[in-house]
């Protein structure tokens, strides 16, 4: 017994030891997480972590997520010592250019990195989300005699991801739902940045949580790693979701050890001090032998066990239950669909009709479609399903019943949008979130995560524009499809009609490398005799042809609700002037920016004038006129009015159209 406490006692040293050399090389980094929080990490892989480094995408392993993402160098040296492929020279090239080992864990599954963290926060909500995943997988797909969805999702968090308005947004939620597979174990040193904690903070976490309805406990020695062992332990019991209070010392070992003066900034020679108070003994960035062949060995052999014993299960299942495996084994193979649910089977004439229709309303048909056809198409809206129309067909998901795909996420947008990039992490479920575009700038960071991970998180966005009306300027969004479009890797689609809101989805939902936002109108449009549903597939595309009869004059680019606003001006400018011009319908600048030269440049030759309208910020738009023509936008707040009042007022009728288009044209 002495020599395994021993052991467990060297295992730890040394992934300390190996995570602050990795910071004193890059003279860069935070030390403190990976002294302190040794102990609980090495206790969670230890004991109960189930995953395999053989095969990090596993679809059964359990999540572990290290919110506090500053703490990078912590996950990156128990990965090492987990046995997934971090080398110790990946470990000597933290934070350096290329490296497999970035300043904050960046979402790689081959390296056992399940999200993207860093911003305080997100990290814990993309838990809550794969949490829900989790549940939703087993309760729907589980049998009494065959549970082949079952693992946990842990997370170690840090004071600072507590303090972010998103924690209290999914914790909120989590425990209202009663995600009793998802463990937090919080790093609680007293000590963040710039002060202790008690000069920010002084609520009673114990009471914090227990009114969030989860399940608390409390270990009071960072340092003893068979007390956290036995609590995650324990955590397992519960019907509620665990938050685990582990009162830790940061810095552990260095001479400032339990100060803000070792939370940023490289240990460098007092990593001599740590070393001799952990009595280390051991060359730079040496795992010992003996460490490997207790604890790497031994995890790498029992994660080899556990696949094998789950494939198995599914083996039986397959044969037990065959049409229940039908519907669950592209979630199993990590696909979107699987091949009795291709989206080009999909019969769409029954939503497709000649009246005009708010896009929303069209995108709630295609939703309630696509889930009979998906069954695991899992999503809803931050309080707003009502006006979004943005639900499946299906029940609800409740606190006692996680069969249900529609999800009430409540007014809480930051974690709606983290919600569903953590169900997206999880893979095997398709999830959507919905709120007003003008919201959308609760969720941004949420938004710009999806995209660098490169994950194709859905989100569905109404209430377009100023034609909200009356609702006024602070729901009428002005900047807000600007900002989306300039997140890198993220696609922005504003459909025109139904059509065109059938071609967003099949966009959307055949994406594999970026997130999408579908962006939809409150009003009527009416539909258009040319929209394309393929053609949407390219980004942009001629919705209204010029008269071949003459030479183009004029091409005129829109989006949404502007593109019949454009066939009309495009059809009085010829009648009342013989001006000829060609529309485009652009729903997704992103997607048409991928097509190749030859295609952009015959949708939009250089040597001809080109107006852009759409009824939001301009500054996105200028690159496809080229210094020849002008944009037709709103860069004021909005107002409050009927929306037919609204737009004329904002110079969007064909007639206010027309004479701009005039008076450019007469100026050049």
């Amino acid at each position: 017994m002495k020599n395994k406490i021993n052991l467990d006692k060297l295992t730890i040293n040394s992934i300390r030891m190996l995570g602050v050399q990795a910071v004193n090389t890059a003279k860069s980094g935070h030390p403190g997480i990976v002294l302190g929080a040794a102990p609980m990490a090495f206790a969670l892989f230890k004991n109960h972590l189930a995953f395999n480094p053989e095969n990090p995408k596993w679809f059964n392993r359990d999540r572990f997520i290290l919110s506090a993402g500053h703490g990078s160098a912590l996950l990156y040296s128990i990965l090492h010592h987990a046995g997934y492929q971090y080398t110790i020279n990946d470990l000597k090239q933290f934070r350096q250019w290329g490296s497999n080992t970035p300043g904050h864990p960046e979402y790689h599954l081959d390296y056992g990195v399940e999200t993207a963290t860093g911003p305080l926060g997100q990290g814990l909500a993309n838990g809550v989300g794969m949490a829900l995943s989790e549940s939703f997988l087993s309760a729907k797909y589980n049998q009494k005699d065959l549970n082949i969805i079952d693992h946990y999702t842990y997370v170690i968090c840090g004071d600072g991801d507590l303090q972010e308005g998103i924690a209290q947004e999914a914790l909120s939620f989590a425990g209202h739902f009663k995600l009793k597979k998802l463990i937090v174990l919080h790093d609680s040193n007293d000590i963040q940045l710039d002060s202790v904690v008690q000069l920010v903070s002084s609520e009673n976490l114990k009471m914090r949580m227990e009114s969030l309805q989860w399940n608390y406990l409390k270990v009071v020695a960072g340092e003893d790693d068979k007390a956290i062992a036995a609590a995650i332990a324990k955590a397992k019991t519960s019907d509620k979701p665990t938050f685990i209070e582990i009162k830790t010392i940061i810095g552990y070992g260095a001479s400032k050890q339990g100060t803000p003066s070792v939370h940023g900034a490289p240990l460098m020679d007092d990593i001599k001090t740590v070393a001799k108070n952990l009595k280390w003994e051991y060359p730079e960035f040496t795992v010992p032998v003996a460490v490997t062949n207790y604890f790497t060995a031994a995890v790498l052999k029992q994660g080899s066990q556990l696949e094998a014993n789950w494939k198995q299960k599914v083996e039986k299942y397959a044969k037990l239950y065959p049409k229940l495996y039908a519907e669950i084994k592209s979630a199993l193979n990590n696909e979107i669909f699987n091949a009795d649910y291709q989206l080009n089977k999909i019969d769409w004439t029954t939503i497709i009709g000649t009246n005009p229709q708010a896009t929303r309303i069209d995108s709630g048909n295609i939703l309630k479609i696509l889930s009979s056809h998906c069954p695991t198409l899992i999503g809803g809206s931050a309080d707003l399903s009502g006006s979004t129309k943005a639900a499946v067909a299906d029940k609800d998901f409740l606190p006692l019943d996680h069969t249900g795909r529609h999800i009430h996420y409540g007014v809480r947008e930051f974690a709606m949008g983290a919600l569903v990039n953590g169900i997206t992490l999880h893979q095997g479920t398709i999830a959507f979130g919905s709120t007003f575009l003008v919201f959308s700038d609760y969720l941004k960071p949420a938004l710009r995560l999806a995209a660098l991970m490169a994950i194709p998180s859905l989100f569905i966005f109404s209430h377009d524009s100023i034609a909200v009306g009356e609702d006024g300027p602070t729901h009428e969004p002005i900047e807000q499809l600007a900002m989306l479009r300039t997140i890198p890797n993220f696609n922005v689609i504003r459909p025109a009609d139904t059509k065109e809101t059938i071609g967003a989805y099949l966009l959307a939902l055949n994406s594999k490398t970026h997130p999408n936002a579908i962006i939809i109108t409150r009003q009527n449009l009416p539909q258009l005799a040319n929209s394309n549903i393929e053609q949407l597939q390219k980004g942009a595309y001629i919705i209204s042809e010029e008269n071949k009869s003459k030479a183009l004059d004029l091409i005129i680019i829109a989006t949404g609700s502007e593109v019949s606003l454009a066939i009309a001006s495009q059809e009085q400018l010829w009648s009342d002037k013989k001006i000829n011009g060609r529309v485009i319908s652009m729903p997704s600048p992103f997607i048409f920016d991928k097509q190749d030269k030859i295609y952009q440049s015959k949708i939009l030759p250089n040597n001809v004038t080109k107006v852009v309208i759409e009824m939001g910020f301009p500054d996105t738009w200028y690159k496809y006129i080229a210094g020849n023509g002008f944009i037709i936008g709103v860069n004021t707040f909005g107002a409050s009015a009927p929306d037919k009042v609204v737009l004329e007022k904002y110079g969007f009728t064909s007639n206010q159209v027309c004479d701009k288009i005039n008076k450019f044209l007469n100026s050049k």
